[in-house]
């Protein structure tokens, strides 16, 4: 008798089959993932997209370090977190809001893909006057915030955040102010300041955490800055880990330094 194989059968029902096809994210989604970012050219000024899960999102426009959304850069991966919005496209991109990106640290040679420019999409953009960028020094005010007369009475905590595996940098100057004006104000007498290493629970249930020694990284470093700014009072420095608060709901904030001033 012989024996027929059901192996081609099976083929070609695969092959009839309808494709699998994966549901985009809805409006008020969280998305949290690390993927490559890409640059597209516009008339205006340069776009970054990421894609994942098969869906290309904006994440915003090439700019300086004044602006509130930092760009990622080629070379290297960007974690991505942020909510669905229901805006029209952008660069041909869904647009999150509330976005948070971090560079990766390492390199990957990968991550070069560059768009030329598309008449399709566009970018409203008014460049800055011409001079130096608005980016300022780590304690340099703000000369254009509005400050409301401070009333700071009592024990006092200030929560500083960082992007992935990052110190310090020029996004903290209104963060590390802030510390040394309650500390003036409640004649603060000693404190302390507790660096957290981060982590996060991806959209695709992936934990992905920060470097061991970024924690204690942190908290030296804030202290250092503020003991050089004129905080004269002891500091005591702790560590902790965010594992616990990975939960995929604003991850982000387990990226931090909390400062405690105690009257």
């Amino acid at each position: 008798m012989i024996q027929r194989s059901h192996r081609p059968m099976m083929l070609l029902a695969l092959a009839l089959a309808p494709a699998l096809v994966i549901a985009a994210p809805k409006p008020g989604e969280r998305l949290s993932f690390v993927s490559c970012p890409i640059v597209r050219d516009t008339r205006s000024v340069p776009c970054w997209l990421s894609e994942h899960a098969g869906e290309l999102y904006y994440l915003t426009i090439q700019s300086d370090v004044s602006a509130e959304v930092q760009p990622p850069m080629l070379g290297h991966q960007v974690l991505v977190e942020g909510v669905v919005s229901d805006a029209p496209q952008i660069c041909g991109g869904v647009v999150l809001k509330s976005v948070r990106l971090s560079v990766m640290p390492e390199r990957d040679a990968n991550c070069d893909t560059m768009l030329p420019a598309d008449d399709r999409y566009t970018i409203d953009f008014n460049p800055r006057p011409p001079g130096p960028s608005g980016g300022r020094l780590a304690f340099a005010p703000d000369p254009g915030a509005a400050k409301p007369p401070p009333k700071y009475e009592g024990r006092q905590t200030i929560e500083i955040y960082f992007d992935f595996d990052k110190g310090v940098s020029f996004r903290h100057p209104a963060d590390l102010v802030s510390v040394l004006e309650r500390a003036r104000a409640i004649g603060a007498k000693s404190g302390s300041v507790t660096g957290m290493r981060g982590a996060h629970r991806l959209s695709d249930g992936t934990l992905l955490q920060e470097s061991p020694g970024i924690a204690q990284r942190r908290a030296d470093e804030v202290a250092r800055l503020l003991e050089g700014a004129g905080l004269n009072l002891p500091l005591t420095t702790y560590t902790a880990d965010g594992e616990s608060e990975a939960d995929g709901v604003e991850d982000w904030r387990s990226r931090r330094v909390t400062v405690v001033l105690e009257p």
